[in-house]
């Protein structure tokens, strides 16, 4: 679709598809709309944040949301939940802490200068005489250093302690950020949030958007974007988190963008992702933010020591990669849509980007499957596939 006709449809309405499958686009009042992140709230209903404005890395980026009630067949008005006119804010994520309060967690940066970028963490308030109003309050910066980034929501340890999986956005003086330095951490806090340590992940340079799994007991693994854009990695705790072991890439292809796992009630982990790599495309771009046109005079960072990241492959498919082995290997893996998927610019008015990427996932009570993505850069897609959804996958493999 154009832009044009992407926006006409932006009304948030649930519009059945095919058997099974619900879809609709998020309102909006921004052109660039990215980093879908979904959750489910007690009484049913589906929160979906994500951020918007003009271009990635402008000031002009602030936190939205949107809500479905149980009962409705429509999302409700987009609200804005941050407003920093001098930073761009993006990635945000939602967590229901153990005593009910709900926070956003989002990312904070001036430019496209990520290795300045701080956390925030906001409470958010339910208007109880309007279920679809949302208010946040100003809040406040994580106590971690500059550089730090989200992308994935707080896991509660069995001993109460919160961990924020994090990814790093390293500083080499006098260098700009590119990407080249990234690696993996967890942000720990053992007061509710109130104060915070920072624990890295040992030689995972350039594994990034961690999306940690409970498997039973005292075992998480954990799922990796790459910046060599080659392969899905995967990490393991056999301590509840403590401690985790180097990542190691699995066969899903990875194209340096976001994915997200979750474990689904009959204990199968379920990952969401574009599974597509740079052996697989020769589409490159200078970097993330080559179209800002800010240019401090810093050279890109010297990838000595760190990494070579890979910029462009498309981000398209989207599919679902089921695993029955913990995450191990993904042997069944289900389109949900596809498409050219490129994005050599991140330009959201001229429609040429077309890629469908950034995606988040939850299993409902019910077993319905909600998902939310990137569509054109233009607009965030919503698709709930019903209850028995692989159901046909199942017996293609039986």
């Amino acid at each position: 679709m154009h832009p044009d006709e992407i926006a006409r449809n932006m009304n948030g309405v649930l519009r059945s598809v095919s058997p099974g499958r619900g879809e609709a686009l998020l309102p909006s009042p921004m052109i660039q709309n990215h980093a879908a992140f979904l959750h489910l709230l007690d009484d049913g209903a589906l929160v979906c944040t994500w951020f918007g404005g003009t271009l990635e890395g402008k000031s002009d980026i602030s936190i939205f949301a949107s809500v479905l009630t149980q009962a409705s067949t429509a999302w409700g008005p987009p609200q804005r939940l941050s407003d920093d006119p001098s930073h761009s804010e993006q990635n945000p994520v939602l967590f229901s802490a153990p005593d009910g309060t709900l926070w956003l967690f989002h990312t904070s940066q001036p430019s496209g200068n990520q290795d300045e970028c701080r956390i925030r963490m906001t409470e958010v308030v339910r208007d109880p005489a309007d279920p679809l109003k949302l208010a946040a309050p100003k809040g406040r910066y994580l106590d971690l250093p500059r550089g730090c980034f989200v992308r994935a929501p707080v896991v509660v340890r069995d001993d109460g302690a919160w961990l924020l999986p994090i990814f790093r956005c390293v500083q080499r003086p006098g260098q700009k950020w590119n990407g080249s330095h990234d690696t993996a951490a967890v942000g720990v806090s053992h007061d509710a949030g109130r104060t915070w340590r920072l624990e890295d992940i040992e030689q995972s340079t350039g594994c990034v958007h961690m999306s940690p799994v409970a498997l039973g007991g005292e075992r998480y693994a954990a799922f990796f974007r790459r910046r060599q854009a080659d392969f899905v990695y995967r990490s393991e705790s056999v301590d509840g988190g403590r401690s985790w072991s180097v990542p190691h890439a699995t066969e899903v292809p990875n194209n340096n963008s976001s994915l997200a796992a979750i474990r689904l009630r009959d204990g199968r982990i379920a990952m969401i992702c574009n599974p597509v790599n740079a052996l697989l495309s020769s589409d490159r771009r200078a970097s993330l933010y080559d179209e800002l046109g800010e240019d401090d005079g810093r050279p890109d960072a010297d990838p000595s020591g760190g990494c070579v990241p890979v910029w462009g492959v498309p981000r398209a498919p989207v599919a679902l990669c089921l695993s029955n082995d913990g995450g191990h290997s993904f042997a069944l893996r289900q389109s949900i849509e596809d498409g050219p998927g490129t994005c050599l610019s991140n330009d959201s008015t001229d429609g040429r980007n077309q890629e469908m990427s950034y995606p988040w996932l939850l299993e409902g009570p019910d077993g319905a499957m909600h998902l939310a993505y990137t569509y054109h850069r233009r607009a965030i897609k919503y698709v709930r596939l019903a209850p028995g959804w692989d159901s046909a996958a199942r017996r293609s493999v039986s």
